[in-house]
């Protein structure tokens, strides 16, 4: 299958455009430091995918920077610290301050002058609002799980993509997804149908990072290992 069969991009934005890990980890290494917790990067990210999955699975209508509040205080409840509700309350806030990835902001023009961009994000409008500036404001329109009222995995929030970009004259097999995230993005596009491209940002680490681990490996379309090497697979035709 040609790019050129594509007339949308949907993108998961952190993780995939922001870097989130470098983001958490800004936060939860000093935290983890001061209370001589003794974990490593994977550690902390480890723990985090595992707090997080259970907020967003059980508390589905929760505005993101309220849910990393909460993931931060279950944290520090499962490490026998705290409670230290300062550091929660910037956990919360901290998601604008998220750097991008260095490749993102220049990928996206290239990207643009093909495809109309969308962004389908596990958070906040007020949170990635303050991203945007970041990666240079490339977006047609932003569907956010506070839109929704539900955090992927869950396919609604797929569906709810899908049928805003129908309304725009977009039939789902002119939609390409481009996401990080096998647990949180590939798998339910694959359920929906959905091509797809694997950004793999975590490509040559070990360990599962910020995410948890799929069931099992869901179908890819294509894979690459920077935003800025699908731009030139993309230019190249």
């Amino acid at each position: 299958m040609s790019f050129s069969t594509f007339r949308a991009l949907t993108f998961d934005v952190y993780g995939t455009l922001i870097d989130w890990e470098a983001g958490i980890l800004a936060q939860l290494r000093p935290f983890a430091v001061q209370h001589g917790l003794g974990l490593d990067d994977e550690g902390l990210l480890s723990a985090f995918a595992a707090a997080e999955g259970r907020w967003e699975a059980d508390h589905p209508g929760m505005p993101y920077s309220t849910l990393l509040a909460a993931v931060h205080r279950d944290l520090q409840r499962s490490w026998g610290v705290g409670p230290d509700e300062a550091a929660a309350l910037a956990f919360g806030a901290s998601v604008p301050e998220w750097p991008a990835f260095p490749d993102s902001a220049g990928a996206l023009v290239r990207l643009k002058r093909h495809f109309q961009l969308y962004a389908l994000s596990n958070v906040d409008n007020r949170s990635i609002g303050g991203s945007l500036p970041r990666l240079g404001h490339p977006f047609d329109a932003t569907f956010t799980a506070e839109d929704i009222g539900s955090y992927k995995p869950n396919p609604r929030n797929f569906d709810y993509a899908l049928d805003q970009l129908q309304r725009r004259g977009i039939a789902p097999g002119a939609v390409l997804h481009v996401a990080q995230s096998l647990f949180h993005d590939h798998v339910p596009a694959a359920a929906r149908g959905l091509a797809n491209v694997w950004i793999d940002r975590r490509a040559g680490m070990t360990g599962q990072g910020a995410t948890p681990l799929p069931a099992e490996m869901p179908k890819i379309g294509w894979r690459f290992d920077s935003l800025a090497a699908f731009a030139d697979a993309v230019e190249r035709g």
